[in-house]
């Protein structure tokens, strides 16, 4: 039986579904750091989202499989990066962030919009097409 939670956070069974998951390979995203992310993130010119996680965080690998595929599904039009909190505390403190996982979406240098706590793929392209029409 199918598991009906990889449908909803991501996962072998919910790749086929989402673009991306068609057989393509799979693209990772991009580590940032405290000293890169200006240059990275704020400064890119395609909307990004940071994926602020760390390694004992075990809502963070749930939410995980969804954010490869979003890097895998925004090749060329989306920055999709991930932060770890532990290694990099900075950006967290500058960006108020109180709990992971969390993830912030850019455009335009700026923060628009924000997803704390897991979510499924579908939740988090939708945040980010929006931010490409």
């Amino acid at each position: 039986m199918a598991n009906p939670f990889k449908n909803i956070f991501g996962g072998k069974e919910a790749e086929a579904a989402t673009p991306g998951g068609n057989g393509a390979p799979k693209v990772e995203p991009i580590h940032v750091t405290d000293a890169d992310f200006e240059e990275l993130i704020l400064k890119s010119d395609k909307p990004a989202i940071v994926d602020l996680w760390a390694e004992w965080c075990g809502p963070c690998h749930m939410i995980a499989p969804s954010v490869t595929q979003l890097a895998t599904a925004y090749e060329g039009r989306a920055v999709i990066a991930k932060l770890n909190v532990d290694e990099n505390p900075n950006v967290p403190g500058r960006y108020g962030i109180m709990g992971i996982p969390t993830l912030l979406y850019f455009k335009d240098g700026k923060e628009v919009d924000r997803q704390v706590g897991v979510a499924g793929y579908p939740g988090l392209a939708n945040k980010l097409e929006k931010l490409l029409s």
